[in-house]
This record gives C-alpha cells, structure tokens and sequence, in this order.
C-alpha cells in the first residue's frame, strides 16, 4: 500500500487595501523632521544675519568715532545696555517714561478706532457723508503734526489731554481709510443676495459687511498701533509738563549729550511700538484667522 503525505495548507497573504496606508519608513519620518527644522532655519536665519551686519557696522562707526574724539555721537551698542537699562537709576525712569507713554498711546489708540470706525460706518450708510467728510480726513493726514502740536498745547494745555489728542490725530486716518474700504469691498452678489431678503440697512451692517470688513479694520488697527506710539512720543518730546514720558526723557538725554541712555529710551520706544503691532497682529490671527485667507 502507497502512503501519500499530507502537505501543509498556507493561507494566503491579505492584500494591502486602498484605505490601509503603508508604512512610513524610518528614513522618511527623519527627513521630514529635518525638513521642519529647515524650514524654521530658514525663516529665523536672514534676519539674525541682517542684525550681525548692522551690529558689525555699528560697531565699526562707533570705534571709528571714538578714535577720532567723537565717542559721543554713537556709542557701543553693549553700551545702551551697561549705561542705560541695566543702570539702577536710568533703568528705572525708562521703564517709569516708558509706562506713561503706554497710557497715552493706548487711550490715544482706543479714541482713534472708536472715531475712525464710527465715521467710515456713517460714510458707508451715507453716501452724503462721505462726500461731504471723507476730504476733510485726507487733508488732516496731509497736514504736518508738527505744524498742529502747538496749537494744541496752546487750546488743550501741555498734560495728558493733549497728549491723548495728538496721538489721535496722528491716528485717525488709518482706522478710517481701512474700515471704509473693507465696508465697501464687500461682493456685489452677496449685498444683492440681503436685498432680494429686504433686509434693512442695519441688518445688512451687522450680518454682512462689518464682519466682512473686520481684516481690513484689523489692519488699520495694525498701522494706527505704530502711529499712536508715534504721537505720544511727539507729545511728550514738545510739551514736557506734567509726568514725564518716554520722549521728554529722550529730550534731556539729547540735550545732556548722554547717548548711550539716549539709544536706551529710543530702543525701548520703538520696542513698545513692536509690541503693540504685534499684539494687535495676533488679535488679528485670533479674530479672523480661522475663516480669513489673506492669500485670496
């Protein structure tokens, strides 16, 4: 009698399906990770280049200053540091000036978007209004505020008022300009879409074009943030009564010869500047970030 042997029954193998992805590969995951940290070199890296070379050129102005007995006219930039904030008693009146300016500059800031989005709102409901006004908020840019400043010390005194004014006229025109623009940018369909509804004014204002404005508002925030700071420390640098700010320390400094303090309260000013750019930036991100695409 013949025996066969029973072979063994392999199963087969499933097949990969569509929805199953394969594997990432070790070297895959790595070079996407050094892929990341390119792209985050790449972005950091031009502009600390640019500040080497500007620390370099500085640094080579102000030893060839101080060869030729001129020191005083640029010092070291450690110097801003060692002279400046790091001195317990100019350390304390520039972040003391440095607060005061920040009051002005915001209450300033917060007078400027309440008038400048309420008069493009009025110029955006009204075609009356805005060819009656809108000139008027062009020639107020136009004019120097250097040339307004001493009538506004001489009608509103030299304190904190005028101050708060100057930074406002300084101010204005961005919020307005950029709010109108986005009130009116809104697409044609959509406003004909409200009116086959026969919706009113204020419900075609609140349920379409404001929200439809608020990245060009945000960006007038943006511009109005920097020109703010701006007219605080113009107000302060030529009125000088009252509690001091940032830009009548940057007054004595100059008049003193002392540049080195002098550097220190004009980086921290424009430092504050950056600051409320940014935060108003961020603003932006938060508000209208998640829906808005900057790209279209």
């Amino acid at each position: 009698m013949s025996t066969t042997s029973a072979e063994p029954v392999v199963a087969p193998s499933p097949a990969p399906t569509a929805s199953t992805p394969p594997p990432t590969p070790p070297r895959a995951r790595r070079s996407s990770g050094g892929r990341g940290f390119g792209a985050r070199a790449s972005v950091i890296a031009p502009p600390m280049a640019v500040l080497v070379v500007l620390l370099g050129a500085w640094y080579a102005v102000s030893i060839g200053l101080a060869a030729s007995g001129k020191g005083f006219l640029m010092p070291m930039p450690h110097e801003m540091f060692t002279l400046g904030f790091f001195d317990p008693q100019v350390g304390a009146d520039i972040w003391i000036a440095l607060f005061r300016t920040t009051g002005v500059a915001l209450t300033g800031l917060f007078v400027a978007m309440v008038l400048g989005i309420g008069w493009a709102i009025a110029m955006s409901l009204a075609r009356w209004v805005e060819r009656s006004t809108y000139a008027y908020a062009v020639m107020l840019q136009c004019i120097p505020i250097l040339a307004l400043v001493p009538l506004v010390g001489f009608w509103f005194g030299y304190e904190f008022l005028a101050r708060v004014i100057v930074c406002v006229l300084i101010a204005l025109f961005p919020m307005v300009s950029n709010t109108l623009f986005g009130l009116q940018s809104v697409d044609k369909s959509q406003r004909e879409l409200f009116r086959l509804q026969k919706a009113n004014k204020w419900t075609v204002l609140t349920k379409l074009t404001l929200p439809a404005a608020l990245p060009s508002i945000f960006v007038g925030m943006r511009t109005s943030a920097g020109l703010s700071v701006i007219g605080a420390i113009v107000g302060d640098y030529f009125f000088r009564r009252g509690e001091p700010g940032i830009g009548s320390l940057i007054a004595n400094y100059q008049s003193r010869l002392q540049s080195a303090e002098l550097f220190a309260a004009i980086l921290a000013a424009c430092l504050l500047g950056v600051a409320i750019f940014a935060f108003f930036g961020w603003l932006s991100k938060v508000a209208v970030g998640r829906w808005y695409d900057s790209t279209l």
